[in-house]
């Protein structure tokens, strides 16, 4: 396992090398472990005369004031102000076509293969079930060594899944025609944390997987051999969601935690390019905007935010007042005009992404909703909720694609 993974709570520092609290600092890309001590002399080595870190703390706030400054110039008008000639959506509902049941306890996670039929979940129930959307038949079902199997996520080939939770690890289980067949035995654990699983994403192609964890870390991985290729610190606290960038390259992705800061970065460096710290309670769930320009979130704080990356802020808050419990789950539309919201109050809130208003509300589960998904094609919908279903097929009245 990489060192990056270790956590180093108390142990001999490798500069002074005494028996003392550790913290992790780099230098040039390098992780070591010093004491406090020699990390602020490590800091002050590189200081001119008559400097002092307080200085240039303080330096680096004014200049960060001043940026903020800047920034506030060019915000000279809103987002639903630019959509005021923008026709609405008006009302429209939406039923539920098929129910999935099979799990015997909250559905954690699902995620849709790209042949717009199949789905993969997990569940509380330490089960991850693989559907024909279709027929609501099971066609495979893998039973974990952990309950809490808090991830999942199909292959773009769509022949394997991947899953964890709180095993810690990112398991990845290729997917045959044979029902019968024990994928048990062909399990490959491909990632391991110090913490929880929370989210998994194949990249491009199923030679390499994402992950996010409790640890506080997202870390990119090699299927087939299990090697860590990049790993992505900056998350003060638990990591619980992310996102891969919608573009062919698909070199940049998003994450969200417990420290309530979304954070944007590149795969290939393994820098953290841009960070929005506007939410006041943890981060439960991001997605990137069609077009890779922008993104949503969800939060504990009973909002959801679109963040645009060109404008580098904030440019849309969807809450009410009567909505008062956290949104869990987030994903938009095909035309990225629609933004879903599953929340703790077994509610999806469906949003005019444009104009900031609820255009719908979508009823039916009874529990809180934990996770949903539009399909590749942007022709069906579903949700997965802690009353241990998945709902499917809220297909609205206009019979076009979300």
């Amino acid at each position: 396992m990489d060192q990056t993974f270790l956590v180093n709570v108390f142990g001999s520092c490798d500069r002074c090398f005494k028996q003392r609290a550790l913290r992790p600092v780099f230098k040039k890309s390098e992780q070591l472990n010093y004491c406090s001590l020699c990390a602020e002399i490590m800091a002050a080595d590189g200081l001119h005369e008559n400097e002092t870190l307080a200085s240039l703390k303080s330096e680096a706030e004014s200049l960060k004031g001043k940026l903020e400054e800047e920034r506030a110039k060019l915000h000279d008008v809103e987002l639903h102000q630019v959509a005021e000639r923008v026709e609405a959506l008006g009302q429209f509902v939406m039923k539920t076509r098929r129910t999935l049941k099979g799990h015997g306890n909250k559905v954690l996670c699902m995620d849709w293969c790209k042949d717009k039929r199949r789905l993969v979940s997990s569940s509380q129930d330490g089960k991850v079930i693989v559907w024909d959307s279709f027929t609501t038949n099971k066609e495979h079902a893998v039973t974990m060594p952990c309950t809490w199997v808090m991830a999942c996520a199909y292959a773009p080939s769509g022949c394997a899944i991947a899953c964890g939770g709180l095993d810690n690890k990112c398991s990845v289980y290729p997917l045959t025609f044979d029902k019968n067949e024990n994928m048990a035995a062909k399990k490959k654990s491909v990632a391991m944390h110090t913490n929880y699983l929370s989210a998994c994403s194949f990249t491009n192609s199923d030679m390499q997987i994402l992950t996010a964890s409790g640890d506080g870390t997202c870390a990119l991985w090699d299927v087939e051999s299990g090697q860590l290729l990049q790993s992505f610190h900056g998350h003060g606290a638990d990591v619980l969601c992310l996102d891969l960038a919608p573009s062919e390259t698909g070199n940049t992705f998003v994450s969200g935690g417990c420290d309530k800061k979304a954070m944007v970065w590149d795969m290939r460096s393994g820098q953290c390019v841009q960070a929005f710290e506007t939410h006041e309670s943890d981060i439960n769930s991001v997605r990137y905007y069609p077009s890779g320009d922008a993104f949503a979130s969800g939060s504990d704080d009973a909002t959801c935010r679109l963040y645009d990356l060109r404008a580098d802020r904030e440019v849309a808050i969807y809450s009410k007042e009567s909505i008062i419990f956290g949104a869990s789950s987030v994903d938009f539309s095909l035309s990225g005009r629609l933004l879903f919201a599953g929340y703790n109050d077994y509610t999806i809130n469906v949003w005019d992404v444009l104009k900031g208003s609820r255009v719908s509300i979508l009823f039916g589960h009874e529990n809180r909703v934990s996770t949903l998904r539009v399909s590749p094609d942007g022709t069906a919908f579903c949700s997965g909720s802690w009353d241990h279903t998945l709902r499917l097929g809220w297909a609205w009245a206009a019979k076009r694609e979300l």
